[in-house]
């Protein structure tokens, strides 16, 4: 039976409060209040100081991103046991105003369907062959499993199994499985060994010599590998508009990110006819209302003229 102990008790309890939070939320609530803090706000701050920050950025930033600036400084302040000024009617009433003024549509990055995806591999063929065959299993394999950017990065060596026709991943932790209770999700082979992400994904650790830890790894721009830490999430980004800068022009990489692969295949597998349960074991939604989000519009296009 464990015993109480001063000191070592705190320790913990700091250890696992501090995970109730992902990190990469830790990360992203940081940045919230180093904004915050070079605006000139402080903690404590006043119902008055927190309702001035959100409307100086009213009309430049989008409504989700100010709530969730709202919820590091609400978040930083009960961490250090103060009153939260997020809580007041003035704060509130000052977001909602922004929200009717400014709107709440949320940014929907464009999908890159099969056809984006090979024109682009394309591009990425180009590169120099290390990077090359980094960037080309990211990208199918990102796209086939419909894996967030999180997951794609997280990926090990002992994550893959192998199978005759495929490989099966295993997420140990996602958006939707935050205890990490752990999710499995198959890749089959492709018609095409030239689009096929179990053999991009093959090619890639046979030519880095990844034999064990993460997946995706720093290229320099040399060509060799750096390290043996996993990418950031924000490389898939990186590694997504990059290829279509490339491929399609400027305007057109403005419009797409890292969840452009999981849309992308969303939105194919729908138009393809796939059954919402089929597509939902793949992407692992919890809820068919989200997925609907993509399948919905290829939906509207299907509607036939009455007249």
């Amino acid at each position: 039976m464990a015993t109480r102990k001063e000191g070592g008790s705190s320790s913990l309890v700091q250890k696992f409060a501090a995970a109730s939070t992902s990190e990469s939320s830790r990360r992203s609530y940081a940045q919230d209040m180093r904004h915050f803090k070079a605006w000139g706000g402080k903690v404590p701050a006043t119902a008055q100081m927190v309702a001035e920050y959100i409307a100086a950025y009213g009309g430049h930033l989008k409504a989700a991103t100010i709530e969730h600036r709202l919820i590091a400084i609400h978040r930083e302040h009960q961490d250090q046991g103060h009153e939260s000024p997020c809580k007041s009617p003035l704060v509130k009433q000052t977001m909602e105003g922004i929200r009717r003024s400014h709107g709440v549509a949320p940014r929907r990055v464009r999908a890159l369907l099969k056809e984006d995806l090979v024109e682009i591999l394309v591009s990425v063929a180009r590169q120099k062959p290390l990077k090359a065959a980094r960037d080309k299993a990211m990208l199918l394999l990102g796209w086939a499993a419909a894996l967030r950017r999180s997951e794609l990065v997280a990926l090990t060596v002992d994550d893959v199994v192998r199978h005759a026709h495929g490989v099966e991943l295993q997420i140990r932790k996602s958006k939707t499985d935050q205890r990490g209770a752990g999710q499995t999700v198959f890749v089959p082979m492709a018609k095409s060994k030239d689009r096929c992400p179990v053999l991009a994904l093959q090619e890639w650790l046979l030519l880095a010599g990844i034999t064990a830890g993460p997946i995706f790894r720093q290229v320099s721009r040399h060509d060799y590998l750096v390290g043996e830490k996993g990418l950031t999430p924000q490389a898939v980004a990186q590694v997504v508009q990059a290829a279509v800068r490339v491929a399609k022009g400027e305007e057109v990489a403005a419009t797409v990110a890292a969840h452009s692969l999981r849309a992308g295949m969303v939105t194919e597998a729908a138009m393809a006819g796939m059954p919402v349960s089929e597509i939902m074991g793949v992407t692992r939604h919890t809820s068919a209302a989200t997925l609907y989000v993509y399948i919905r519009p290829v939906e509207k296009r299907r509607v036939r003229s009455l007249l």
